[in-house]
Parts: structure tokens; C-alpha cells; sequence
């Protein structure tokens, strides 16, 4: 193991893939999460070859392949009437081109496998960071209950209201003015959407729904936009009103309307991004997820790109040694902002698209989609290997 002392604040997503990339590269790292317990919270994740492949040679290939769905297209569709604007081959067309599938998966599911790949004594419940300080020679983390614990790096995967973040930039979460309603159905309850297994979109004036199998298919994940300038909270568990909701889609396509009805319970939150930055680090202290570049999710990429973070810090810090951890950081914040400042722009920009009003910029999005099909589009996003970035960066 390396002599490098890791902590890492936030055993989500971003923070559990770091520790298993940090481990397979022969650096230990604890884990502080503010929960006092690791729940079942959220509901679905697409997960883009771009973040399976990585997530394979992790030593997740048959536990993934257990619990996810393979979808075998991506539809988007208009809100009234249902009328197919795109339709893109995912399954084995995609699995083919860039060697590793797209998958739909529940949140806690991919959770707990990456749990999975760390000894529990490196993960910590019921810790809050509430500051980060700084020294010459080392960096602090201040526990709510008083505790210390020092490193020689501190990774913030605390999420959008990050506390690490603050070493790196003044800044504060944007309410994007929508709020987004979460759900799982029953796959029972939903079957006319189950024909073919697929992600599917509805798109509409100002709101839009999106919906897939996660669970082996047990279930099925969908999130339902809804304009809301005034409301603003922001919570995994924060309880939604399905009557509100359904009424917010009435005269929808029936699928959708089917679909809303189906679900007993929803979560809801207002969706948040940050502006980008220049700097991912300082100091002694970085950033990954959601914590360095928190995106709407609107391109499908915030937790694959969490993934990808995680995957190159660990490869940048591999064999560095504290006397060589600037380099380290400045080469891991060279490979990966501009990609991230790329997708998390066009997510924002996907936020409009996604929600014109019907009129001739409707038509004219409908009209590109429909002759933009197919994965070449995809090729930047989904071909890409992180690993291989690094590979082919130059060391500073």
C-alpha cells in the first residue's frame, strides 16, 4: 500500500467509486458520510459505456450484469400524442462499438456494490464535515462531534453544497427554476411500457418525463420535470405529491398519465448546478462529482462522470507519494475539466431543448432528431476511456 494518507468526505456514489479505484491502485482511504446509516434513497441511474467499462475492470462485471437492465434503445417522444421523434439502438449494437453495455440500474443497488468493494472499516457513518483547514504539510477534516482527522489529501464527494469545495472557490448552487419528481412503479403495474426494454422520453412544453426498467427489470425508474420559480428545496427523500404531480401532466400522452398514476409515493427536489470553474484543487484538497462540477441531469451523465473522476484521480495519484502530489492533482484537473465543463454545459443547454414550447423551434428540434439517430452522435461521450486519458496525458 502507498504511504499516501486519503480521506475521502462523502461515501456516495463518487466517494465509494474513489475508494475502489484508490484500492485497486494500492492506496488506502477512509470514507466520513454525514448518514447515519446508508439507505435505499433515490431511484434509477443510466449508466453510459463510458462509466461500465470502468466499472468492469473495477470488479463489478457479474454483479452489475445481476442487478442492471440492458435497454435496447433510448426513445424520445412527443408529449400529446406519443409521435416518435428518435429512436437509438442501444443492447448488443452498442455493447459492439464500444465494448461495454449501457445499463439502467436503482441507485442503492449500484451503491451497495460498490460498498461492496471496500473493507467496512474505511467507511464511516454518522461523520458531517463541517470545515476543511489547510497546513504546509498536511490537510484537516472537522468532524460535527469535534473529531479531527488529518491527511495528506482531503477529496470532497460531498456533493452540490460541498464543504471542500470552499477551499477551491466562492461560489453557490443555480436553481435551474424546475423541480424534478422521482418515482419507482411496479413493473406489474406499468407492463404497456415494458413491450421492449428502453429508456423512454415524452417531451413537452416547459416539462418532460423520462422513464426505465431498473431492479432485473422488477421495476421501473421515472423522473417528471415540473416548473417551479419559487420552490427550492433540495432533498434525496424530501416527499412529493402525486396528486400535484399527475396534475401537472394532465392531457399527456396516456402512456405518461398510465405511468404517474401507477406510483404510490414520489420524491421531490429542486434541480441545482453550479457554474463551471477553472480549478478542480488547492492545496491539499480536491474535488470530484457533484462537488466539482454538479450537473441538471439532463444528459444522463452525473453519476457516469462522478465515475470517470474517480477512476483518473486514482490513476493520477498512483505511485505520487506526498512530495509529488501537486503534480498529481494538476494532471488529474488537466485530463478531466475540459470533458466535464463540456457535459455539464450541454446538460444545462438540454434543460431549454428539451422543454420548448410546441411552435418552430419545436419542430425544428423534432426535425434534427429525427435525422440525428443512431450512436455516431454518441461517440465522444460514450467511446470514451478514462483509463486511456491518463495513459495518454503527459505527466507535468
Amino acid at each position: 500500500m502507498s504511504h499516501l494518507r486519503v480521506v475521502v468526505a462523502g461515501a456516495g456514489i463518487a466517494g465509494l467509486a474513489l475508494a475502489a479505484a484508490l484500492r485497486r491502485a494500492g492506496i488506502d482511504c477512509h470514507l466520513y458520510e454525514q448518514a447515519e446509516r446508508l439507505a435505499e434513497v433515490g431511484a434509477g441511474v443510466q449508466l453510459a459505456p463510458n462509466a461500465t467499462r470502468l466499472l468492469r475492470r473495477l470488479g463489478l462485471r457479474d454483479r452489475l450484469r445481476d442487478l442492471a437492465v440492458t435497454p435496447q434503445a433510448i426513445e424520445m417522444r412527443r408529449w400529446d400524442n406519443g409521435a416518435l421523434l428518435q429512436r437509438t439502438a442501444l443492447g448488443d449494437p452498442c455493447q459492439r462499438r464500444f465494448g461495454a453495455p449501457y445499463y439502467t440500474v436503482h441507485r442503492a443497488d449500484l451503491h451497495s456494490a460498490l460498498l461492496s468493494l471496500l473493507p467496512p472499516d474505511r467507511v464511516h457513518l454518522g461523520a458531517r464535515c463541517v470545515s476543511v483547514t489547510q497546513l504546509a504539510d498536511e490537510a484537516r477534516l472537522h468532524l460535527s462531534d469535534g473529531t479531527t482527522v488529518t491527511a495528506d489529501l482531503i477529496v470532497g464527494a460531498d456533493g452540490i453544497h460541498s464543504i471542500a469545495r470552499e477551499q477551491i472557490v466562492a461560489d453557490r448552487p443555480r436553481y435551474s427554476g424546475q423541480t424534478i419528481y422521482r418515482g419507482l412503479v411496479s413493473a406489474d403495474e406499468v407492463a404497456h411500457l415494458l413491450t421492449e426494454s428502453r429508456v423512454q422520453l415524452w417531451f413537452g412544453p416547459d416539462q418532460h418525463v423520462v422513464c426505465y426498467p431498473v431492479s432485473s427489470g422488477r421495476q421501473v425508474s421515472f423522473g417528471a420535470t415540473v416548473p417551479a420559480p419559487d420552490w427550492r428545496e433540495e432533498s434525496w427523500t424530501a416527499r412529493g405529491d402525486v396528486a400535484e404531480l399527475a396534475a401537472a401532466y394532465e392531457g399527456w400522452h396516456p402512456d405518461v398519465t398510465r405511468l404517474i398514476g401507477a406510483a404510490q409515493t414520489v420524491s421531490r427536489w429542486a434541480l441545482h448546478d453550479r457554474e463551471g470553474i477553472e480549478r478542480l484543487s488547492s492545496g491539499r484538497v480536491t474535488v470530484i462529482g457533484d462537488a466539482a462540477h454538479p450537473m441538471l441531469p439532463f444528459q444522463a451523465q452525473g453519476a457516469n462522470q462522478a465515475i470517470e473522476d474517480a477512476v483518473v484521480l486514482a490513476a493520477c495519484l498512483a505511485g505520487a507519494g506526498p512530495d509529488r502530489l501537486s503534480a498529481a492533482l494538476r494532471r488529474y484537473e488537466r485530463i478531466r475539466l475540459p470533458r466535464t465543463t463540456r457535459i455539464q454545459r450541454q446538460s444545462r443547454e438540454n434543460a431549454k431543448t428539451f422543454h420548448l414550447e410546441d411552435g418552430g423551434a419545436q419542430q425544428h428540434r423534432d426535425t434534427a432528431a429525427q435525422t440525428a439517430s443512431g450512436l455516431d452522435r454518441h461517440e465522444w461521450l460514450f467511446g470514451y476511456d478514462a483509463e486511456q486519458a491518463v495513459t495518454s496525458s503527459r505527466s507535468p
